[in-house]
């Protein structure tokens, strides 16, 4: 018996209850991504009304993206994830909705072709992640700002691929921001890692994005075979020690 097989043994129900709960969730979650090409994923507030200008300007985008072939992917919630899966959705897009159960505000909007209503975050920002070929953020709480933070350092410590990610709203944005250059002050973040985003109050940059990374098969998807940072540091240890 191996030491992992060992360990195993010597877990409680309630762990082992627990981890086949999470990879339930997971595993539902990354089944649904599989059923259709990677898209734009959409995040944002849950709060904001349908007559907020970021609303508006998610509406529009999730309208062009549309237009151009792409799926929309959001949290399925209300404010700006129900105003992008609307747009998509009226002009006949694909608009899938990862939900999640909590105690307010989230329920699942009326524009969805798909929907998976989850238990877990994490699940569901794996699968959010996943189901993407570019990223796009509205402004929004903790909640947005959790999924901004780890999608930045997920790319910045190599552990996703690096793909296109805009903050739209430069007002609001503008904050963040200088947060940003504050870091590269103090040598906390490289410069470089600045540029793993873009703020911009032009959503066409979205779709024109969207449309120079094309529509991938259903079967395929950019995290297949990507050789993430521990890959890549073996890579290089092998090569200097051949030297």
């Amino acid at each position: 018996m191996s030491v992992q097989d060992e360990f195993i043994k010597q877990m409680s129900i309630e762990d082992l209850e627990r981890i086949n709960a999470y990879a339930k969730d997971l595993a539902t979650g990354l089944k649904l991504v599989r059923t259709f090409p990677q898209g734009v994923t959409i995040f944002g507030s849950a709060r904001l009304p349908q007559d907020d200008k970021y609303c508006e300007m998610a509406r529009q985008l999730g309208e062009e993206l549309a237009k151009n072939g792409h799926a929309v992917i959001t949290g399925g919630g209300p404010g700006i994830m129900e105003a992008a899966s609307k747009g998509c959705y009226e002009i006949g897009g694909r608009v899938i909705g990862f939900n999640i159960t909590l105690a307010h505000e989230q329920f699942p909007n009326p524009y969805l072709s798909e929907t998976y209503t989850f238990e877990y975050f994490f699940a569901r920002k794996v699968s959010l992640a996943m189901a993407a070929k570019v990223f796009v953020f509205f402004p929004g709480g903790f909640g947005t700002m959790d999924e901004l933070s780890e999608i930045l350092c997920l790319m910045q410590e190599n552990k996703m691929p690096k793909m296109p990610v805009f903050l739209v709203g430069k007002d609001y944005w503008s904050a963040f921001d200088a947060v940003i250059n504050k870091m590269i002050d103090l040598k906390l973040v490289k410069a470089e890692d600045a540029k793993i985003f873009e703020i911009t109050d032009d959503i066409q940059k979205v779709v024109d994005a969207a449309n120079k990374i094309g529509h991938p098969k259903i079967s395929e998807n950019f995290y297949d075979g990507f050789k993430e940072a521990r890959a890549i540091a073996e890579k290089v240890a092998k090569e200097k020690a051949a030297d």
